[in-house]
């Protein structure tokens, strides 16, 4: 399974990749009473400096390149879901926060654990606007751009599965007939 998109690398006004972006920071809470997965899009990352702006700029099939523990904190569901609604096609992170990593996949938002994407980031191999290529069950991105290969984690089998089933539930009813 493999995606092509255009990246946007979550970094601050110096340059550094930030960590430990929270819920609130992904979608904040005056916006929970939005319970229509299709008007949750222009609210994603308005909460996190920088990149309040982020949902007016985003495309349809466009990654995420963001730090470590990406989707910290609570178990907010519109955390990912309004990355669904932008058409975001996958986020790769160092790390995830581990219910926001389980609410990912659960709802077949591809997530990519790329453990050494923070210095690759912060020596620039990966910049906004570069366009990368992933594949899922090897783990390997390419920079277009560059043409370089690095290697993240591969998605498990069951990552995969619900992945292609279109989510959880929907892999539960396939599985269960």
């Amino acid at each position: 399974m493999e995606l092509e998109g255009r990246i946007w690398v979550l970094k601050d006004r110096e340059g550094k990749m930030i960590h430990d972006i929270d819920t609130d920071q992904i979608y904040h809470n005056k916006h929970l009473a939005i319970t229509e997965i299709s008007e949750m899009g222009k609210f994603a990352l308005g909460n996190l400096e920088g990149w309040e702006d982020f949902s007016e700029k985003a495309g349809k099939g466009d990654i995420i390149f963001a730090g470590k523990n990406f989707g910290a904190g609570s178990s907010r569901q519109h955390a990912v879901d309004c990355f669904i609604a932008l058409g975001i096609s996958a986020i790769v992170a160092e790390s995830f926060g581990a219910i926001y990593k389980r609410n990912a996949i659960n709802s077949a938002l591809p997530i990519v654990e790329f453990p050494s994407l923070t210095e690759l980031a912060e020596k620039k191999e990966f910049e906004n606007g570069d366009r990368v290529k992933i594949n899922l069950e090897t783990g390997e991105i390419i920079n277009l751009r560059t043409g370089k290969k690095y290697n993240a984690k591969p998605a498990s089998r069951v990552q995969l599965d619900i992945l292609k089933a279109g989510g959880l539930f929907e892999y539960g009813r396939k599985i269960s007939t």
